[in-house]
């Protein structure tokens, strides 16, 4: 997967993850927010000024221009990882902005360290991903 290739199909596969998060979280849109919101705040994955409302998170879950803030699909990765469905991506795209995600949210010393500390379930659907996330990473590309 070419570099340019990588971080249009991750930003494409952004607003997939905050999709798949909503389509699992057993509660209406606005505590789905609010979930996510303080989730980033407490596990450290970003600083919302404000809680979103169901429908901020509504708009970002369908935003193809990406303007959504990056703590929300970040914060989806992290909550999506622990969530015992063991969810996977949905498309090459969602692959894509879940490895980035995960390069995101945590220091990995090598590739191979992130991809051992990926849940079992995630190593083989996120393993093209992941790669094409280091090597974007590893170029100072990723943001």
């Amino acid at each position: 997967m070419a570099q340019n290739d990588f971080y249009t199909k991750m930003r494409a596969g952004l607003a997939a993850l905050l999709r798949q998060w909503r389509s699992l979280g057993q509660a209406d849109a606005d505590q789905l927010a609010l979930i996510l919101a303080e989730t980033a705040r407490v596990a450290k994955l970003g600083t919302p000024e404000a809680t979103p409302s169901g429908l901020d998170l509504e708009r970002w879950s369908e935003d193809t221009e990406g303007a959504m803030p990056l703590w929300a699909p970040r914060t989806a990765v992290f909550l999506l990882n622990q969530m015992p469905a063991r969810p996977t991506p949905q498309s090459d795209e969602e692959a894509c902005a879940w490895a980035y995600c995960w390069l995101k949210n945590r220091a990995f010393d090598s590739q191979e360290a992130a991809r051992a500390a990926l849940p079992a379930h995630l190593q083989a659907p996120l393993e093209q991903a992941l790669d094409a996330a280091w090597r974007d990473q590893q170029g100072l590309r990723l943001i």
